[in-house]
């Protein structure tokens, strides 16, 4: 019998994965928008640029920006309540007292610094003892884990050295802070795309499908 955590892991990764895919394509669609006005700052140098594309391109740029950063929140706190949940559920398949308690685990994801580590970490130890791996032994993460947190890692970092360099002023300053911000959406991408598919891997791991629940096919008579 499912637990309560298993059923709001399940319910959750559900919820999450969609909610990540939309943001993915919304995170693009706003680099892709910040690469065009790159590439009408680029033009500005040498020729004047028509009002309407300049328009257009902050149009979208802002828009994509809100859009994004709204599903991005919603995403974040969906998949932050599937990581709690998730966290109970691989500590009680270990028979063990969950390593930090929820809230803990949410203060450690939100908190600049501490989010560099926690959200790895804390995936690593699901892995483990989603596996079925020795509670009283070391986590060793796999490589798809390894790799999320250097994604993770490094989109944090660009994120911020962006709101950073949004306080410089310039030209130059403006257009590179355009290309800096290209690369922390196209980052942000696939920071989603790789967390849909860590989400979908250890919840199945978590809570595979009962055999016992699926329909079973007999062969009663086979013609001649």
């Amino acid at each position: 019998m499912s637990s309560p955590a298993d059923e709001q892991m399940r319910a959750l990764a559900a919820l999450a994965v969609p909610l990540l895919g939309l943001t993915a394509m919304l995170v693009l669609v706003t680099a892709g928008a910040e690469a065009w006005r790159y590439a009408l700052l680029l033009d500005s140098r040498t020729d004047a640029v028509p009002a309407g594309p300049l328009h257009a391109s902050d149009v979208l740029v802002v828009t994509g920006g809100v859009v994004s950063l709204l599903a991005s929140a919603l995403a974040g706190a969906v998949t932050l309540g599937w990581l709690v949940h998730a966290n109970a559920a691989a500590a009680q398949a270990a028979a063990v007292t969950p390593a930090r308690p929820g809230w803990q685990l949410v203060v450690g994801v939100l908190v600049p610094g501490m989010n560099l580590v926690v959200p790895g970490a804390v995936l690593a130890e699901v892995e483990h003892a989603a596996l079925g791996q020795d509670p009283n032994r070391r986590p060793h993460p796999s490589r798809l884990v390894i790799g999320w947190w250097v994604i993770w890692s490094v989109g944090l970092v660009l994120a911020g050295t962006a709101i950073l360099w949004n306080l410089r002023s310039g030209v130059q300053a403006r257009a590179d802070g355009v290309l800096l911000h290209v690369a922390t959406d196209l980052v942000a991408g696939v920071v989603a795309i790789t967390t849909i598919v860590v989400v979908r891997r250890l919840t199945r791991l978590l809570s595979p499908v009962k055999l016992a629940g699926t329909r079973r096919m007999v062969v009663i008579r086979v013609p001649r």
